[in-house]
Parts: C-alpha cells; sequence; structure tokens
C-alpha cells in the first residue's frame, strides 16, 4: 500500500500589526524620554550685546539663583562624581556653600586643568554672592572667566 503524501499548504504570516506595535512603542519611548536631567534650579540671566559663545566642552559651570543660593556643575560625569561621589554622576549641577567652593574649584581645575569657567547668575540676583563668588574665582587663581547673559539683537523697527 503506497503512502499519499498531501502536499503541504504554505503558511503566510501577516507582519502589518507587528510592523504598528512597533512603531507604536518606538514612538512612545521617544515621545516620553528625557535626554537631560531636570535642572536643579532656574536662573534667569540678564542681556547683553555681547556675542561671545560658549565652550562646547570642558566647561565648568557656578549657577547663582535669584535666592543667592549656589551651584555648582561640570560636563563630564566622571568629574562630578569625583568633586561629589557617585549619586552627583548624572546630575547636572549640584548645591555647594560659599565656604566649600574654593576646594572643589581647586580639585576641579587640578584634575582637569584645560576647564574653562563660566558663571550664569539670575539677574534678581543679590550682587553680594556674585561679588563673594568673583573674589573665590580671584583667590582660587581663575582669573578668566565668562559671565553668562542673554545675547539682545538690535532689532531695525517696522516700518
Amino acid at each position: 500500500m503506497p503512502i499519499i503524501k498531501k502536499r503541504r499548504l504554505s503558511v503566510r504570516i501577516d507582519m502589518t500589526p507587528m510592523v504598528d506595535v512597533a512603531f507604536l512603542l518606538l514612538t512612545f519611548f521617544m515621545l516620553t524620554t528625557s535626554f537631560q536631567p531636570p535642572e536643579e534650579v532656574k536662573i534667569e540671566v540678564p542681556s547683553s550685546h555681547s556675542a561671545f559663545k560658549l565652550p562646547d566642552s570642558n566647561i565648568l559651570m557656578l549657577y547663582i539663583d535669584k535666592t543667592g543660593q549656589i551651584f555648582m556643575g561640570v560636563d563630564q560625569p566622571a568629574l562630578m562624581e569625583r568633586l561629589f561621589g557617585p549619586q552627583a554622576r548624572l546630575k547636572k549641577e549640584i548645591q555647594v556653600k560659599v565656604e566649600n567652593l574654593a576646594d572643589l574649584l581647586v580639585q576641579a581645575r587640578i584634575s582637569n586643568p584645560r576647564l574653562r569657567t563660566v558663571v550664569k547668575g539670575d539677574e534678581d540676583a543679590d550682587y553680594g554672592v556674585i561679588e563673594d563668588v568673583m573674589n573665590i574665582l580671584q583667590r582660587t587663581l581663575i582669573t578668566n572667566f565668562s559671565m553668562v547673559t542673554n545675547s539682545i539683537q538690535d532689532k531695525k523697527p517696522q516700518q
């Protein structure tokens, strides 16, 4: 008795729903992901006419908010961890006391001598705190630093 084999039918799977789900997941994660950690302090900088641009890397930022608190941040996570501990590795800035600022500045400059210091003070901050920070920078021999401001673009009156 001969065995008769049935011809196999190929199975066709529709991939459209899987592609739809993949794109929905991709869209969801793109829209809900925050790529930068939230800022610890919100600074509203004063305006000026300067056109000098900030460098892209090797930046040591000093933030002064409107209440006079000082925050310090470095753009390199490894250096942030070395200065403030492992919990600060992914943070953008950490609050520091005026008494500790000079030591932290010296440690940061020893760790990376190419750091460029930038001071970003709120326009409503007390000038005394900014003066204290500038004096500390001068004592630690950081005499070349930048102040961040908003650029005012001269607009011609519309006719």
